[in-house]
């Protein structure tokens, strides 16, 4: 039997990986991928626009290769789940 927190790590990660790769590099999003991941995997996603998308992209890509790398991505799920934790204690 898995526990909570490892089947939520496991999510986390398979969700980056269903993302990463189909414009070519399998190990990082694109813009166009990390687009893809949070318009299909988070509720907020639809309602975010272009330049909402395009902000966040350039937060995360710390060493600005026009990629979000996997370290990038945890700490999006990390800024992610400072915000939830916020709103969830309020």
């Amino acid at each position: 039997m898995s526990c909570p927190v490892d089947t939520a790590l496991c999510t986390l990660i398979a969700v980056f990986h269903k993302y990463a790769g189909k414009d070519g590099k399998k190990n990082s999003l694109s813009k166009s991928e990390l687009k893809e991941l949070i318009q299909k995997e988070m509720t907020i996603g639809p309602k975010l626009h272009e330049s909402e998308i395009q902000g966040l992209m350039e937060d995360l890509d710390r060493n600005k290769d026009q990629e979000v790398n996997f370290q990038e991505y945890v700490t999006f799920i990390g800024a992610l789940a400072m915000i939830y934790n916020e709103a969830l204690a309020s």
